[in-house]
């Protein structure tokens, strides 16, 4: 049904936003429709003309995501219908705070059914945003009440808050054309910061890493060098063809956003809807200018009944660039309805499971919107690496100043720690205290367990902790426990810093045995397998023990299990040296054998050894000193 939104958009700035033949014909739009109203006081407002019919809501989402006014027209000879219902609650859900009505065609009908349609939308309006908002008469044909519409809409203008021009720069485009010799240009209603012409933009959530420079900049159709939050705006981006990019997307600067394929959320789901939403209904997310199909996941309870509040996980089949406090409506998948919307809390989540007590804290203090423990809650939510600066803005979406402003407030509190690499790393103090107790605790364990051994290797330490710290994080963990002088490092392994090797009485044993069979064997040992089956009820500590004469230097491993006792070992080191200085030359392998009175077993991984510690070197068949 048309209510003539178009004609008074028409009446009131002389602009027919109704481009499309097709909207010409049948008297309804269809697209999106832009104008601008100079106002009283030099004062000058975007209007974005919505399609009003029904089968077109999906169109009117992608025009309000970035307005501050509403204006509800109601055509006085038609009153309310069912889509002026839903533009109501989408305008709700998306926290459109100020608005007004306009009853056009009020010369159609007589005073008191203009009198009386308008008790109705005053009694429609009862709870909502526009209650009590000024409901203006008028006609675009006539004239009739477009003064009284222009002042009041003045008034409601001049009480707004100016929108912050800081905040990183966004523009969910809305239309996408190209202009000849000038290329691509793409329009929006700026969400926040600033743009200036020459400045670097990219294309999210494309995967490509899309991006332009700004050749020009236009603000109702004046050409600009900056444009801020709140106006619409045209972007010129020349080397960008028209088919890479389309409406949905977002413009902003490279490498502020991250495109995600899940969100945590605040919902309400709206009483009016049908029928309670079970996990994993499939949905239409809107959001910006885009709109995106999407399974809902309840975090709190099986279903979400109509009139419901809840945290819920989205989880989309296409990807979005989104921040912390974004406004989203939801529609069913079919038929298309709106059933609800909310606000965005973690645009970068990890996948949830209902009910998960300790992920739902989290998202209570993410809903309170205090940035210190918003931003706290990211960095805590982080367990098992550093998050760098380029990775928190974002996921808080704050800019670089203001969150380096709230990450040294942290940092002086205590409750933040940086870690210097290539680039700065901001970790919580929780994080870093939970991971130094955990490898505390795993080495006292192991040294229980193992009390013969030196230490864990590295790998194997960090493999015990949970989550598994990332290894840069570990690191750095080790190196101030080190520095703390609460353990120690020798030889890739890590130990307690009080903690040596315990040999008990019988270990002693053992170990003396262990020691007497290789020093007896001198130059010709038997392998290791063969000297622990010697042992049958004490191979186990037989084994940790060799460990330790090794690490000890009494055992010198020549190769695989092949282990002589430092004394033959020695002795044989000695031999070769005397021979090859004495002589000046070279040995062959039967002269070296023949030499220790061994055989081939033995002579050959000794030389091999030799060779690989770069005592000697290989002549063909013979071995000379090394160098």
């Amino acid at each position: 049904m048309d209510h003539g939104k178009t004609a008074l958009v028409k009446a009131l700035t002389g602009i027919d936003t109704d481009r499309l033949k097709e909207e010409k014909e049948r008297g309804i739009s269809i697209e999106l429709g832009f104008a601008n109203l100079v106002l009283p006081g030099d004062l000058e407002i975007g209007i974005v003309d919505v399609p009003g019919h029904e089968r077109f809501v999906k169109t009117m989402l992608a025009g309000v995501g970035g307005i501050d006014l509403a204006l509800l027209v109601v055509a006085a000879d038609e009153g309310i219908m069912p889509q002026t219902r839903e533009h109501l609650d989408i305008c709700q859900l998306l926290q459109i705070k100020k608005g007004l009505v306009a009853l056009t065609k009020s010369d159609l009908v007589d005073l008191e059914w203009l009198q009386m349609v308008k008790g109705e939308v005053e009694e429609f309006l009862k709870g909502s945003f526009l209650q009590g908002s000024p409901i203006i008469p008028c006609s675009a044909v006539t004239g009739q009440g477009l003064q009284d519409l222009i002042s009041a809409i003045t008034a409601l203008a001049g009480s707004l808050e100016e929108k912050p021009t800081s905040g990183i720069f966004r523009l969910p485009i809305d239309r996408v054309f190209t202009i000849k010799g000038f290329g691509t240009v793409v329009t929006g209603t700026l969400l926040s910061g600033c743009i200036r012409v020459g400045e670097e933009v990219q294309v999210y959530p494309r995967g490509d890493n899309l991006t332009a420079r700004v050749r020009r900049l236009q603000v109702h159709n004046r050409f600009v060098e900056q444009a801020c939050a709140g106006q619409r705006t045209a972007v010129n981006l020349p080397n960008i063809e028209l088919t890479q990019i389309s409406r949905g997307d977002v413009l902003s600067l490279p490498g502020y956003l991250r495109h995600s394929f899940l969100l945590d959320a605040r919902f309400l789901h709206l009483k009016s809807s049908p029928r309670p939403l079970k996990a994993r209904t499939r949905i239409r997310f809107h959001v910006g200018t885009s709109e995106i199909l999407a399974r809902i996941i309840p975090l709190e309870s099986e279903e979400i009944a109509p009139g419901q509040e809840a945290f819920i996980q989205i989880r989309l089949e296409s990807p979005a660039a989104l921040l912390p406090g974004d406004r989203f409506v939801l529609r069913s998948y079919s038929p298309a309805i709106t059933i609800g919307g909310g606000e965005v809390l973690d645009p970068n989540p990890v996948r949830h499971r209902s009910r998960q007590a300790k992920t739902l804290e989290s998202l209570r203090l993410m809903l309170e919107g205090d940035p210190d423990r918003r931003l706290e809650e990211v960095l805590r939510s982080s367990p098992a690496r550093p998050l760098s600066l380029s990775l928190l803005v974002p996921t808080v979406g704050m800019d670089k100043e203001t969150l380096m402003g709230h990450l040294q407030a942290l940092i002086q509190a205590g409750k933040v720690i940086v870690l210097k690499e290539r680039e700065e790393g901001y970790l919580h103090a929780d994080t870093h205290r939970r991971i130094q107790e955990q490898i505390i605790h795993q080495l006292s364990l192991f040294h229980q367990l193992e009390p013969l051994k030196e230490g864990m290797m590295q790998e194997d330490l960090r493999g015990k902790l949970s989550p598994s710290p990332e290894i840069s994080l570990f690191q750095k963990v080790l190196g101030h426990l080190k520095e703390e002088g609460k353990i120690a490092a020798e030889k890739g392994k890590i130990r307690l810093a009080s903690h040596r090797p315990r040999v008990g009485a019988e270990e002693e044993k053992i170990k003396s045995a262990l020691e007497r069979i290789y020093r007896e064997a001198g130059f010709q040992p038997s392998p290791l397998s063969e000297v622990l089956q010697k042992m049958p009820q004490d191979q186990k500590r037989a084994s940790d023990l060799v460990r330790l004469l090794i690490e000890e230097g009494t055992l010198m491993r020549v190769k695989g299990d092949l282990l002589f006792h430092r004394e033959s070992y020695e002795k044989a080191r000695q031999m070769l040296l005397d021979r090859l200085k004495q002589r000046g030359s070279t040995i062959s392998v039967p002269e070296f054998k023949d030499m220790l009175g061994i055989s081939r077993k033995w002579a050959i991984p000794l030389l091999e050894h030799f060779d690989e510690i770069k005592l000697t070197r290989r002549v063909g068949d013979e071995r000379a000193l090394y160098g």
